[in-house]
């Protein structure tokens, strides 16, 4: 998978997985242009999450608010790290995400394997599409590495409020990526 070209070792990780009744390239279609601008539970999750950057704007020490749409997400510090069409592509996130704003770092995609320094997360985040008799097999991994010892415990504690929520987020893209792919119609 390309995802372990680019965060072969994680300090935590996820993964979600549905089936889907399209063929891969309308599943990997619909993946690339992700909006979970209808999901509630996803405008309310990230509204919450954006709130201490919002007051940190505030203050002087902007930082980007999360989007609903992909190219909302690449606006907002994510950077697509590699991609294979129609099986896979990988985002990457650099940034101190347990602080109040994140701390979100935009790299250049080639640094971000190698990327070291003290104090922070590196977060890879990808979707698969495999064939499957019936359609396609749609998966989703978030892989977190830490710098440092410092960086893993602050991250940990993070990672305990946070994963329950992270994980509805995932599993709702995923639902919203198989709707698009199932409604498109073949010459979509």
């Amino acid at each position: 998978m390309l995802i372990d070209d680019h965060l072969p070792a994680a300090d935590f990780a996820e993964r979600h997985a549905l089936r889907v009744h399209a063929p891969p390239e309308r599943v990997y279609a619909a993946a690339r242009r992700l909006d979970l601008g209808g999901s509630l539970l996803v405008r309310t999750l990230f509204a919450l999450r954006s709130l201490p950057g919002v007051f940190a704007r505030r203050s002087g020490r902007g930082e980007r608010a999360l989007g609903l749409t992909m190219e909302d997400l690449l606006r907002s510090g994510f950077v697509l790290l590699d991609e294979r069409p129609p099986h896979e592509f990988v985002l990457g996130l650099v940034g101190r995400f347990w602080t109040p704003a994140g701390g979100i770092e935009r790299i250049d995609p080639a640094e971000f394997a190698v990327f070291a320094r003290p104090g922070m997360a590196v977060a890879a985040w990808n979707f698969t599409v495999l064939p499957t008799d019936q359609g396609s097999l749609l998966a989703t991994e978030t892989r977190v590495r830490c710098t440092d010892n410092a960086a893993r415990r602050s991250f940990a504690r993070y990672w305990r409020v946070v994963r329950p929520f992270s994980g509805l987020i995932r599993m709702e893209a995923l639902r919203a990526i198989r709707r698009t792919a199932e409604a498109s119609a073949p010459g979509d």
